[in-house]
């Protein structure tokens, strides 16, 4: 079946990728985006960094414009899919189509607060209410030690502001493995950060707003502000009752595909890996490669490559700027190959049988692109993962 009409649900840098992998392609239909955030596609990366810090303004977060033969529709919110019609129902009505991608991406995940309220840094909106309230504070709680609770923490630490971090194990141990992490740890300690590990839950504790955490002991942490950074949820409510497979975001095939003529691609994208295990992987490397094989998946089926993720990540955090290749964990023990890592720059490799599987360079000018290629594909693939989202 030639397609004609292809509609793309999300405003993501997964949807924008698609829409233009779309076009250079050669498909010369009818493409709908259909986006239920207020403002065209834009950059997340910077939110929790130069956009909170004030460095950069929200103006600059903006993707290039999709060309006027795409038809871009803000504000608009998805609210069901019927699979077998092919139509999608949205707050402004139904849209039929003949190919759709699945780009909406994902949420923040909440702690849990009794009377909400909670502080989260996802999109713009949050970014903008988070700087307005750290220009009346003194002090900062952040909930998580993850890529986005450090990079947050150390913003904040930088507008001058009290920062501690609390989550239930070292702050990116398991993403970074204990080495690296305990070098990042200790940067964040030199400049003034608390770090404190709770050996149970952490409830969020305040009236209208969470204003502390409690953790083990009763003991009550408290600050002027506290922001909760433990993870995402797909956003995948608006297709329940469609007949994907939704476990914890939507299954794909190697190819991305979710059904014939509809894939999805990004934070709300699920795929099995070579162990077996399902996951997701949310990232802004993952969104823009996978969206780029999901659409040639739509336009070419199983004539398309299938999807091979290249495990890219990268953070900015207390003057250490850290890519990585490979999938994130703490098993094994590096090879510092180039520099020290107590002097930056280094570089790290993780090793099996004289390959190396991961790759860190630290405060390195090596290119992303070199960096990939230390870690051939098969290797960066074949180890097990453990702090990517894993659905059971």
């Amino acid at each position: 079946m030639k397609l004609k009409r292809i509609v793309v649900v999300g405003g993501s840098i997964a949807a924008l990728t698609a829409v233009e992998t779309l076009r250079l392609e050669g498909f010369d239909g009818s493409i709908t985006v259909l986006s239920d955030e207020k403002v065209p596609p834009y950059t997340r990366v910077p939110l929790s960094k130069s956009v909170l810090a004030g460095l950069e303004s929200e103006d600059d977060l903006t993707l290039p414009a999709m060309s006027d033969d795409v038809d871009l529709r803000l504000h608009v919110r998805a609210e069901g899919l019927d699979v077998h019609r092919r139509v999608v129902h949205t707050s402004a009505g139904s849209i039929p189509f003949d190919g759709l991608v699945i780009a909406t991406g994902a949420r923040a995940r909440t702690v849990g607060h009794r009377r909400g309220g909670e502080r989260v840094l996802r999109d713009i909106e949050h970014s903008r209410s988070l700087r307005a309230d750290l220009a009346t504070a003194s002090s900062v709680l952040v909930v998580g030690g993850g890529f986005l609770g450090m990079e947050t923490a150390s913003t904040c630490r930088q507008l001058g502001k009290d920062v501690t971090v609390v989550d239930r194990e070292p702050p990116l141990e398991r993403l970074l493995g204990p080495l690296l992490a305990a070098r990042i740890r200790d940067a964040a300690r030199k400049a003034g950060v608390r770090i404190r590990v709770a050996a149970g839950d952490v409830e969020l504790v305040g009236e209208k707003r969470p204003s502390g955490a409690r953790i083990a002991d009763d003991e009550v942490l408290e600050a002027d502000i506290v922001v909760s950074a433990v993870g995402d949820l797909p956003n995948i409510e608006w297709l329940l009752g469609s007949g994907l497979s939704l476990n914890g975001g939507v299954h794909v095939d190697a190819y991305c595909r979710a059904r014939p003529n509809i894939v999805a691609a990004g934070d709300v994208a699920v795929q099995a890996g070579p162990d077996g295990l399902s996951r997701r992987t949310p990232s802004w490397t993952n969104a823009v490669e996978q969206a780029r094989a999901a659409a040639q998946a739509l336009l070419r089926a199983e004539n398309a490559a299938p999807y091979r993720p290249s495990h890219y990540y990268w953070t900015e955090q207390f003057g250490l700027d850290v890519k990585m290749v490979g999938p994130p964990g703490s098993n094994g023990t590096p090879t510092i190959s180039e520099g020290s890592l107590d002097r930056p720059p280094a570089l790290l490799e993780w090793r099996t049988s004289g390959t190396a599987y991961r790759v860190v360079a630290l405060n390195h000018a090596i290119r992303a692109a070199q960096l990939k290629r230390l870690v051939p594909a098969h290797h960066s693939r074949s180890v097990d993962v453990d702090n990517i989202v894993i659905v059971r």
